[in-house]
């Protein structure tokens, strides 16, 4: 029987309520503001929901919608990463004036869709949720305010949703296979239907082509080409909240797939880890020559989804609990470099690595928000990157994937020539040809990086708590 305990659709009922205000606010003529304020005040108080609702069960739908304690936690984390994103957005400076408030209204509506998508067990719900969290982001990067002689944007936004369609209709035709095999939507069902062939032809095409969507979502590899062009057309803002939000919720999905598969099925741990190893390394040998920021970042990005990748190869719980856990901390690591760049670009323009010369001088709170999120990224000790890589790593050695490890290891020694780049810049470079100017900060950036200062180091000193309640939740 379906139960809809109120407490359980908190997240989702805020969420959906804070949505529909920001559509009012979109109809009035005093809209800018009130549009921001307005994202705030649903932001936190999906926080608190989250919050409230970590410990509900419940389902709808006829089981096709279920809350559970994993989709929970990914809730609460995506919920901290939309306040940290609207911290981050401030007056968005870099969006057109005129659609302000319907980029709120957007990023509101993505994230609804993220919320749904850790929820869904079903595959029509799943690829609803999908599209829903979506769609909006594809409307996100050609708002960016137009400059003389800078229309990255609309080039930006028409590779992103090609791509995305692209990747959707390969990922659907793949599911049609999955459904004709087991005769059921229901993931639950297909598991236990699709044991019996899933060594056959037919099941490992299937589902090979059922990952597309979710490989797109986290820039694998060969999925990955949009990446760096979207990160450097959008703006900043937009760029960080692609880079972030989305991941959590296509690795959450992936986990879900990936479990169909049974742990000694060689064929699909074969083809994570080509993938893994294809992801890591022309993600990390790419950026070593990037000169723009985002790019660096959307190159090392590419990276990051072949690292976690390294934990789903396993097929066994410790790994899939390592993969969400070093998802969560990227999430934080990547949004700590945003901050920076959106904070360092008063215009909103792209920022250059050399333009972070005297960082340390400007701003010593952005200077230090970067040291730690760029040492977390590279995967330096006392930071969650390191606990999360170290996790990966373990999960992967004990399921006997010592090559995948040893690769690994390879691609993180060569990610650190790339970060210490922009940390030289930050904290020993000078600018020569001007005076460095401070850099004004208000009160909520400086919360959001105390904060997300604190997170990464508090899960890189004591991520048990953390690992644990996501294992226990599998």
């Amino acid at each position: 029987m379906t139960s809809f305990p109120f407490l359980a659709f908190l997240p989702e009922l805020v969420l959906l309520a804070g949505a529909l205000g920001l559509f009012v606010v979109t109809l009035g003529a005093a809209r800018g503001a009130t549009a921001r304020t307005t994202a705030l005040f649903v932001a936190l108080a999906l926080v608190v929901a989250s919050a409230l609702s970590l410990h509900q069960e419940a389902t709808l739908f006829y089981g096709a919608y279920r809350v559970d304690a994993f989709s929970q936690w990914l809730k609460l984390a995506i919920a901290v990463g939309y306040l940290a994103v609207t911290l981050l957005s401030g007056g968005l400076a870099d969006i057109r004036e005129d659609l302000r408030p319907e980029y709120q209204l957007f990023v509101s509506l993505s994230v609804t869709g993220l919320l749904f998508l850790v929820s869904c067990v079903d595959v029509v719900t799943l690829v609803l949720a999908l599209e829903l969290s979506s769609f909006p982001l594809y409307l996100l990067v050609p708002m960016r305010r137009a400059r003389e002689g800078q229309r990255q944007q609309m080039e930006s936004a028409i590779k992103y949703i090609m791509f995305g369609i692209a990747a959707n209709g390969i990922m659907l035709f793949g599911l049609s296979y999955l459904f004709g095999l087991t005769g059921t939507t229901h993931l639950p069902e297909m598991l236990v239907a699709l044991r019996p062939v899933i060594h056959t032809p037919l099941a490992i095409v299937g589902l090979a082509m059922a990952f597309c969507g979710l490989y797109y979502k986290l820039a694998i590899f060969p999925f990955h080409f949009w990446t760096p062009d979207v990160y450097q057309g959008a703006a900043n803002v937009t760029a960080g909240l692609i880079a972030s939000l989305p991941k959590v919720g296509a690795v959450a999905v992936l986990v879900r797939f990936v479990s169909l598969a049974s742990p000694d099925n060689p064929t699909v741990a074969l083809l994570l880890t080509g993938l893994a190893i294809a992801s890591m390394c022309y993600g990390n040998l790419i950026a070593l020559a990037q000169k723009d920021f985002k790019r660096l970042l959307g190159f090392s990005g590419i990276a990051h989804a072949g690292y976690t990748l390294v934990g789903i190869v396993t097929l066994q719980q410790a790994g899939y609990a390592a993969a969400l856990f070093y998802i969560v901390g990227y999430m934080l690591m990547v949004l700590a470099c945003f901050v920076v760049i959106a904070r360092v670009s008063r215009d909103g323009t792209n920022v250059a690595i050399e333009e972070l010369a005297g960082l340390h001088r400007r701003s010593p709170l952005l200077a230090v928000t970067l040291l730690v999120g760029v040492f977390g990224l590279a995967g330096m000790p006392l930071f969650v990157g390191f606990m999360g890589k170290l996790s990966l790593l373990t999960a992967a050695w004990t399921g006997r994937h010592h090559a995948l490890v040893i690769v690994a290891v390879i691609n993180s020694a060569i990610a650190i020539y790339y970060y210490l780049q922009v940390v030289r810049q930050a904290m020993f470079g000078e600018k020569t040809t001007v005076a460095p100017e401070p850099i004004a900060l208000c009160w909520p950036t400086r919360l959001l990086c105390g904060a997300l200062i604190a997170a990464i180091v508090a899960l890189g000193l004591v991520p048990a708590p953390v690992l644990n309640a996501i294992a226990r939740s599998l």
